[in-house]
């Protein structure tokens, strides 16, 4: 049986068309333009949300596959159709144990893969990660997690200058998984180096990272110049300004800068007290924070909010869908599968209103309730 959605279709090209998505089981079969429909409803792809920390209430940061399953249902419900469950710095028995617990979702479609951000992170900036767990890679853990996740490990977040980091990268990219560069004190050489050994993300750009000056630009630039490195963007109007968000879009490009969330449990929840990696986040007026230091603890932010916020800052609608789905799609090595409204492509597609705010979402083929 044949779908069709009518609306404002938001096409890999970057054309906005009035027209139609036509899907058939779980697969997009047709994109077409039709200039005599005018529903005033934008169809886009489904958001990919490649770090993630939870939400509703929910944590991806214990292992525990049934919180696990409640956050990707309430981002689902935001639109965020693929989604990898990013850990906090950790010891490595919950890493394994988080691994071997998340396989099954992955094998299932609930998640994408597992993110590690950490442990293998700077002290100096460190952020909200829990300094009690952080060390040096291991490429014998690594090696242990590959393994034992059997495809469910996707991406890692390092820091560059930490000694073993270059063995560490070029293990994992050896291994197929994406190695992000973040919460690190690095020098622009030392992360045009983890690049030059395979690193291809960057962790929530500006954040947790040393920062720009002129005679030590940093891992920043670095970043930003390297024309295989996708930079993430935590747009939220509290971790960047606006007008750092809009400068990183056209420094790099949509291609090259995906918005994520970084949420935690208390996105979609009220104020108050929360936890993530074993220390105490105070979330007042939407802000999450460390409670000991104030230190900016993640977000409470959605996919379906990021957009809302780049379109306001004055990234163009088609490039601001880009940056939401198909750039993260790419930066994982799922834009084969997901992140566009593409003939052949898993047919997850959010409908939103001319305020950017969701109407309905589909995944593989069925609305969400």
């Amino acid at each position: 049986m044949t779908v069709r959605v009518n609306g404002k279709v938001v096409t890999p090209n970057g054309v906005i068309w009035q027209g139609c998505v036509e899907l058939a089981d779980d697969r997009i079969t047709a994109v077409a333009e039709y200039p005599s429909v005018r529903d005033g409803h934008w169809i886009v792809p489904g958001f990919v949300d490649m770090h993630t920390h939870g939400g509703g209430g929910h944590t991806f940061t214990t292992g525990d596959p049934g919180q696990a399953r409640d956050a990707a249902a309430f981002h689902l419900r935001h639109g965020t159709t693929t989604l990898l469950a990013s850990l906090v710095s950790s010891p490595f028995e919950l890493m394994r144990d988080a691994t071997a617990a998340y396989r099954p979702l992955v094998r299932e479609g609930v998640l994408a893969g597992v993110h590690f951000e950490g442990p293998y992170l700077s002290t100096a900036r460190c952020g909200a990660q829990n300094p009690e767990f952080l060390r040096d890679p291991s490429t014998d853990e690594l090696t242990e997690l590959v393994e034992l996740g059997a495809g469910a490990v996707r991406m890692v977040t390092i820091a560059p200058e930490r000694d073993g980091a270059l063995d560490a990268v070029r293990l994992l990219t050896a291994a197929g998984v994406v190695v992000a560069v973040g919460h690190t004190d690095a020098t622009y050489e030392q992360t045009r180096a983890a690049v030059a050994a395979g690193a291809s993300v960057g962790t929530h750009l500006f954040n947790g990272m040393r920062p720009v000056h002129h005679r030590e630009p940093g891992p920043v630039v670095a970043l930003l110049g390297a024309p295989n490195v996708i930079c993430e963007l935590v747009a939220d109007g509290v971790h960047l300004h606006d007008g750092t968000l809009a400068f990183a879009t056209s420094t790099a490009g949509p291609e090259r800068c995906a918005l994520v969330t970084d949420a935690m449990a208390a996105a979609g929840m009220p104020d108050g007290e929360y936890e993530l990696g074993g220390q105490t986040v105070t979330v007042a007026d939407g802000v999450a924070r460390l409670t000991r230091d104030g230190a900016i603890a993640g977000s409470t932010l959605t996919m379906d909010a990021a957009l809302r916020q780049a379109v306001a800052a004055g990234i163009p609608m088609p490039d601001a869908v880009r940056m939401v789905a198909t750039t993260p799609a790419r930066a994982i090595g799922l834009a084969d599968r997901v992140g566009a409204l593409q003939v052949g492509m898993r047919a997850d597609l959010v409908v939103l209103d001319d305020d950017l705010n969701v109407v309905r979402v589909m995944r593989a083929g069925s609305w969400v309730e």
